[in-house]
């Protein structure tokens, strides 16, 4: 059996969060990372162009030996995911599969909530695509979702400038506006995997009795439920504990911010799709 490593997707440098809190629960795998930091963001993007830009990436993974590909990305995950599952895998290799980041947080976003109000902070495309209401509405029909688009919270942490007093009106801004959507909500989603660098600010602006979730663990939790689930997939996947970076920018200004939100330097490859 031809084996090969765990592809994990993201439109720039939020999905190494999630990639982190994969190995930490999965230190064994082999790993192979692509950010399309070309084209990013992602966020801003029509339907049409992120599912072409999504597939296009999806079909590189396959080409490594990818037998399964996380899609660490809400916007791909929003906007491209579905299409890619139902159109494009049964011709592609129905072997093979392609999962998101939506899902596993709607699955269990309402047991962190007692007033069922539950607020989500993404990207502009993540919240026009209605994704997190429809998810958390199968699983939690009594649950009401309020959302938030962040335009510049990605730009932030991109930048670096995430900590920088200038942060501070951005985050203060699409909090309140959140907020004001209603005083009950007692949950808030970071349903962007950049989110998290911003924590601290947001815990901040935020009342203490305000949860806050965040992505990383839950998609590797469910991942590592998905792997036990499904041998035939796992056991498709190479453990020799190995990690590579692509991106389609340039690979030395990928390794430089990388570490932001890896935690460690890495060095990646440049990619041309």
């Amino acid at each position: 059996m031809v084996k090969g490593p765990i592809g994990v997707f993201d439109s720039g440098y939020g999905g190494l969060t999630v990639l982190r809190e994969i190995k930490s629960q999965l230190p064994g795998y082999d790993y192979v990372y692509l950010g399309d930091n070309a084209r990013a963001p992602y966020g801003s993007r029509s339907f049409e162009t992120i599912y072409q830009y999504t597939l296009q990436c999806v079909e590189w993974f396959f080409k490594q030996g990818c037998p399964l590909v996380i899609l660490a990305c809400n916007t791909a995950s929003a906007k491209a995911l579905r299409s890619i599952q139902q159109l494009n895998l049964p011709l592609i290799d129905p072997s093979k599969r392609v999962l998101g980041v939506i899902r596993p947080t709607s699955e269990i976003i309402g047991h962190y909530t007692y007033t069922n109000k539950v607020g989500v902070l993404g990207t502009a495309g993540t919240v026009q695509s209605l994704s997190y209401p429809i998810e958390i509405e199968k699983f939690f029909p009594s649950v009401q979702v309020f959302q938030q688009a962040c335009p510049m919270w990605v730009p932030l942490v991109e930048n670096n400038e995430y900590n920088s007093p200038g942060a501070d009106y951005f985050i203060k801004k699409y909090l309140d506006q959140l907020l004001d959507q209603s005083n009950e909500i007692d949950t808030v989603l970071l349903a962007c995997t950049h989110y998290p660098l911003l924590i601290d600010k947001i815990r901040a602006y935020l009342r203490p009795a305000i949860s806050i979730v965040s992505q990383g663990d839950i998609v590797a939790k469910s991942l590592v439920d998905y792997l036990e689930r499904h041998p035939e997939i796992e056991s498709k996947c190479n453990k020799q504990g190995n990690s590579v970076f692509f991106t389609t920018d340039s690979a030395d200004d990928f390794n430089q911010k990388a570490t932001i939100f890896y935690g460690n330097s890495i060095q990646s490859e440049h990619l041309v799709l």
